[in-house]
Formats: C-alpha cells, sequence, structure tokens
C-alpha cells in the first residue's frame, strides 16, 4: 500500500468552475475535452482530477477559494469590485458542496474530522475509490472578503485557513511581484482571524508584508506553497531568514512543482521542462536546504499547486500527473531520507501541525 500524501495547495474549484473542469472525470477525458482549446495555456494538459487523487493516495489536500479584485489600470485579471469576487467565492463553495453530496470530497473542519479521514483512508479494505478526499478550506488572497464581518461568515461555512495576498495589489495586503506593508485591513482583518484561530498562509506576501504578520499575527502560521529564495532568486521564494522564522514559529512549508519556482532557468510560457531536464527531484534541493536549516525534517511537505493556472507545459518533464507524487518515496530513499522523514514529507507533518492548531494536542 502507498503512503498517503497530504497535499497542502490545490485550487480544485477554480478549476471545476472557470476553466471549466469536470474534476470527476478520468484525467484523459478531461485533456481530450480540451484538445482544441486555446483560451488557456494549460488546455488539454492538465495534471489533477479527483480519479487520480485517489490513484496516488493522495487522500486529504488543502483546497482554495480563489477570487481576487483588479483596481483600475491594473493587467491582471480579476473582478472589479469585492461584491463579485465574493460571489465567485460562493461559486466556488456550491461546486465543493456539489462534490461533498456526491461523496467525492469530505470538509475537514477540525480535529475529530481530520482523525476521522485519516482512519478512513488508512483502511486497507476499502479500496480508495469509494474514499471521499478530504479537504481544508483555504482563501488564497482576502480580496473577496468584503468587509470583516465576511470572515466570519467564511468560517461558519468551514474556512479555516486565509492567506492575505495573492498577485499584484491587494486589498488586504500586495503580493507576488509587489512590494509594500500590509493594508490598514490587513491588520483588522489579522485580529480577527486571532480571534477564531485561523490559519494565516504566509505564501505570496511582499518581504515587508511577511516581516508584519510574523510580528503581529499570534495564530497559527503555515507557508502552503513556497519554495527557496537560495535557489530560485526571486521574491516569489522564501529566503533564510523567512525560514528560519518560520521554523522558530513552528509552521510547515510546502513545496511547490510549478517549474519557475523549482529552477531558476526556467522562464514561464517560454521554457520546455524536457529541454531543462526538470525533474521532480528538483524540488528535493528545495527540501534539502529547509532541512538542513532547521536540523529535521518536521517543517517541509507537499503543496504542489500542480492545478495553479499551469499543466504538463510547467510541471516536472517525469511528471504525467498528480499521482506521480508517489515517486517522490523512491526518489527520497536515494536522497538519504529516513522512513519516518518521509512520512512526514508525505502527510505527517501537515497533519501534526493541524492537530497543534486546532488543539487536538
Amino acid at each position: 500500500m502507498s503512503r498517503l500524501i497530504f497535499d497542502a495547495h490545490l485550487d480544485l474549484a477554480m478549476n471545476a468552475i472557470e476553466w471549466n473542469r469536470d474534476l470527476i472525470l478520468p484525467l484523459d477525458e478531461i485533456r481530450q475535452r480540451e484538445m482544441h482549446m486555446s483560451d488557456k495555456n494549460d488546455r488539454g494538459r492538465g495534471t489533477v482530477c479527483l480519479p487520480e487523487l485517489r490513484k496516488g493516495n493522495v487522500g486529504l489536500v488543502v483546497a482554495t477559494q480563489l477570487a481576487r479584485v483588479t483596481p483600475f489600470g491594473s493587467a491582471l485579471p480579476g473582478w472589479n469590485s469585492p461584491q463579485q469576487a465574493w460571489a465567485m467565492t460562493q461559486a466556488q463553495l456550491a461546486w465543493y458542496r456539489e462534490m461533498e453530496s456526491l461523496g467525492e470530497m469530505v470538509q475537514i473542519r477540525d480535529v475529530a474530522g481530520l482523525d476521522a479521514h485519516l482512519a478512513l483512508w488508512k483502511n486497507d479494505e476499502t479500496g480508495n475509490e469509494k474514499k471521499p478526499v478530504g479537504y481544508i478550506l483555504s482563501l488564497e488572497g482576502a480580496d473577496s472578503l468584503v468587509d470583516i464581518s465576511y470572515l466570519h461568515r467564511a468560517y461558519e461555512y468551514g474556512l479555516r485557513a486565509v492567506g492575505l495576498s495573492h498577485f499584484g495589489p491587494g486589498r488586504y495586503a500586495p503580493g507576488t511581484k509587489m512590494q509594500g506593508p500590509i493594508t490598514p485591513l490587513g491588520f483588522e482583518l489579522m485580529r480577527e482571524m486571532s480571534k477564531l484561530n485561523m490559519i494565516l498562509d504566509t505564501t505570496h506576501l511582499t518581504d515587508e508584508g511577511f516581516d508584519q504578520v510574523l510580528d503581529f499575527y499570534n495564530g497559527p502560521i503555515w507557508s502552503s506553497h513556497h519554495n527557496v529564495r537560495k535557489i530560485v532568486p526571486n521574491q516569489r521564494q522564501l529566503s533564510d531568514d523567512q525560514i528560519k522564522r518560520l521554523i522558530e514559529r513552528g509552521a510547515v512549508i510546502g513545496g511547490m512543482l510549478d517549474c519557475w519556482a523549482m529552477d531558476i532557468r526556467f522562464i514561464d510560457m517560454v521554457s520546455d521542462p524536457w529541454q531543462l531536464d526538470i525533474r521532480l527531484e528538483h524540488l528535493v534541493d528545495h527540501w534539502d536546504h529547509i532541512c538542513q536549516i532547521a536540523g529535521n525534517s518536521h517543517h517541509v511537505a507537499i503543496g504542489s499547486d500542480l492545478d495553479g493556472i499551469f499543466g504538463t507545459e510547467q510541471s516536472p518533464w517525469d511528471m504525467n500527473s498528480i499521482a506521480d507524487l508517489q515517486k517522490y518515496e523512491s526518489i527520497l530513499v536515494r536522497r538519504g531520507y529516513s522512513d519516518v522523514d518521509i512520512d512526514n514529507i508525505f502527510s505527517g507533518n501537515w497533519v501534526r501541525f493541524l492537530r497543534k492548531a486546532w488543539g487536538g494536542e
């Protein structure tokens, strides 16, 4: 039996609603349906669907809601008002609820739900095809929260993690490819998140925003999908000082499989992973770096982002689908990781983090 995998960053509902992908279907059929479409760069090249998650024993995921508000003059795609963005996140929520009604997915909100789901997925007598994929709901970029009261509404329907920013300018914090501090709204949001004991995701923050979050927020913090700046020197990745601060806070850092976050040579929408020989193993270099700083394997895990507006054209060339995350077992063994280390990376670190964050230990 393959090891259980916990992937801490997938944009499932965005793919289902905005990409119009029926994620219940087999991957080959999804690709065939998109064969002659050209509106998105990853058409016909997607790597994520529910059957492939089960095939790869990916029984737990952090699944996002995502809707950016785009200020006038910005080149980024997005919504013109917070109300429109909120409405999109509610469409995404409705899709998750539909998956639950079909038994395809189940929402995890607390330690009791987490433990029950782990017991189900560790039961070898039940085939994976009959098991729902468990998901913790996260909001990637807080723009869609019209005001602070909407955070409480979202918490009631199961939202458990929030990242203040995404790409570009944001109502609560600027994000990737930007500079600058958290906005006053961002500090107000963090106060309310802390009262609710919600997880704050540091991914996509500016350097100034990262420092402000670590100084200000007293609730649980993780970094769902982030690689190492020492290897890929741009603002999107974590510096050594940032990694040290996350380790001090007991955070876990999810390694992501977007090629431009793995290898500095890769140019988004230009390069070819095969020509540059970017393989799954490249991510282990990032994990190694964090493990050396920490002195252990307790702070690295998987946050693949494999459906984050890219497919095989921007993924390691030795990966056809998300089920190939299981290849990391042999790769990590070859790189000298112990059996315990591999369990930590595959699921143990995220599970331990959630139990602590939710008061289970």
